[in-house]
């Protein structure tokens, strides 16, 4: 297992307060979504309208026109602002929380950062390449996908020989299983953007340990 290295209490506090502000930003829409639902606030149709406005839509990749000019570029983002429902949202934060601290210890805000952008990105866009589905994909899955990759790659960097098959192996299991997942449920599971997330974790990763950047420095 890659070690966390010794970080001070500042940058820890600042660390935290990165990933609870992105949590945050995750849980910001669902919250809307809830108090409409309960009366809390004016109702209107809040999700639907989140939904055709920050979603990732592949039809707007193609032949659909866009609500708004920038919508093809701004969804490779927003779309991992939304989720499907509360359950969708908390089973995510939960992964966030776990593997958000441990990657921000480890590369720095900065590099959790890179990371969990491109995560997002290519997890997006392999959804876009793989996927032939016209409904909404929504969630911040491809960006923990993300993390897990980020992490396997800097233990198959740490190890040699025999071990590093070890790492390997774990990496084929869960692009298998989701490839798996997404064949026994056509449309329920976004298989596509969690290997895109996946990968483009790891290639984050590698460019940031081959730039220098990959961690922290002890304190």
């Amino acid at each position: 297992m890659s070690e966390l290295p010794a970080i001070s209490s500042r940058p820890r506090r600042r660390y935290a307060l990165l990933l609870w502000g992105l949590i945050a930003l995750c849980c910001l829409p669902e919250l809307v979504f809830l108090a409409a639902d309960q009366g809390w606030i004016a109702a209107g149709p809040w999700r639907s309208l989140a939904l055709q406005n920050a979603a990732f839509w592949t039809g707007i990749l193609h032949n659909w026109r866009p609500n708004y000019a920038l919508q093809p570029w701004v969804m490779f983002v927003s779309y991992g602002f939304l989720h499907a429902d509360l359950w969708h949202l908390l089973g995510n934060m939960l992964v966030l929380a776990i593997l958000g601290r441990m990657v921000l210890l480890r590369a720095g805000a900065f590099g959790f950062c890179v990371i969990y952008l491109m995560s997002l990105l290519m997890g997006a866009a392999t959804f876009a390449l793989l996927s032939a589905s016209v409904q909404p994909m929504v969630g911040a899955s491809g960006a923990l996908f993300g993390l897990i990759g980020a992490w396997q790659l800097w233990q198959w960097r740490a190890l040699s020989g025999e071990s590093r098959w070890g790492v390997v192996r774990v990496m084929l299991w869960l692009i298998a299983l989701n490839v798996i997942m997404g064949l026994l449920q056509p449309g329920g599971v976004a298989w596509e953007t969690h290997l895109g997330g996946y990968l483009g974790g790891g290639l984050a990763a590698l460019l940031l340990s081959l730039s220098g950047k990959n961690s922290t420095k002890p304190r």
